[in-house]
């Protein structure tokens, strides 16, 4: 029984996984063709990716618009989980179910909804709406994990500055963060991730800058090519390298 659970597991892993290694040996193949056999191996691909003025436009409208929706999350999820784990006010239980709802809804009703709210409000598309929707899913990462470690923080180390002539502020920015600092930065790498390879919401609010997951995306329509193979390879490694730096700090 536990050799068919592993063959299971093997076969469940094998599966998921398959895809992205086709993705990732193919991105060195030599051929334009992607074909079987690989005729040949090369790095070309990725030095073609590294020099395409389009896809370097695109990596800095990601970057830029993760950047933003990250600090932007990160201030509004701190402060948030802050507010419900240490104060008692007039409907915190309703607030904090209702903060998941981003990640609980698809990505096109969130979509839907925030292009109808900036059209009805004449806020023209941009980068900017995009980061603003960026954010409104990466609160909720934020929130969940900043939540979860103020949970298990004595509010003893508080109340001891408090004590001591610390005001409210000065307890927090000298005792609470530096002890919730590696679930910060947890969650700030996750909302950085999400937000990078974002492609959904992105789609109903960008205008006519295109981030890389959408610079991609409008390429694929003409057929897959090595040079966007090795794209997505890189973009595969450091997203990977950033949730699993993620999950380390979230066991501190």
């Amino acid at each position: 029984m536990r050799r068919l659970i592993g063959l299971l597991t093997i076969f469940v892993y094998a599966f998921m996984h398959l895809p992205i290694i086709v993705i990732i040996i193919f991105s060195f193949s030599k051929g334009e063709i992607l074909s079987l056999p690989i005729p040949g191996w090369t790095l070309d691909w990725y030095r073609q990716a590294i020099n395409d003025e389009r896809l370097r436009a695109g990596l800095l409208n990601s970057l830029k618009v993760a950047t933003v929706a990250t600090i932007v999350a990160s201030i509004l999820g701190t402060l948030g989980a802050y507010a419900v784990q240490r104060y008692r006010f007039f409907g915190r239980q309703t607030f904090r179910a209702a903060v998941v709802i981003p990640i609980l809804l698809p990505g096109i009703i969130t979509g839907v909804a925030m292009l109808t709210f900036f059209a009805a409000t004449d806020i023209p598309l941009g980068l900017l709406t995009v980061m603003i929707g960026h954010a409104t899913f990466g609160f909720p990462v934020i929130f969940n994990t900043m939540a979860a470690r103020l949970s298990r923080l004595p509010r003893s180390l508080e109340e001891a500055a408090a004590d001591l002539g610390a005001n409210p502020v000065q307890a927090f920015w000298r005792v609470g963060l530096p002890s919730i600092r590696t679930a910060l930065m947890a969650g700030a790498l996750l909302a950085f991730t999400l937000s990078f390879d974002e492609i959904i919401v992105t789609i109903f609010l960008t205008g006519n800058q295109n981030t890389l997951p959408m610079e991609i995306w409008a390429r694929l329509r003409f057929g897959m090519t090595p040079e966007i193979n090795a794209t997505v390879t890189i973009i595969l490694l450091v997203s990977g390298l950033l949730v699993v730096l993620s999950q380390r700090l979230t066991r501190e």
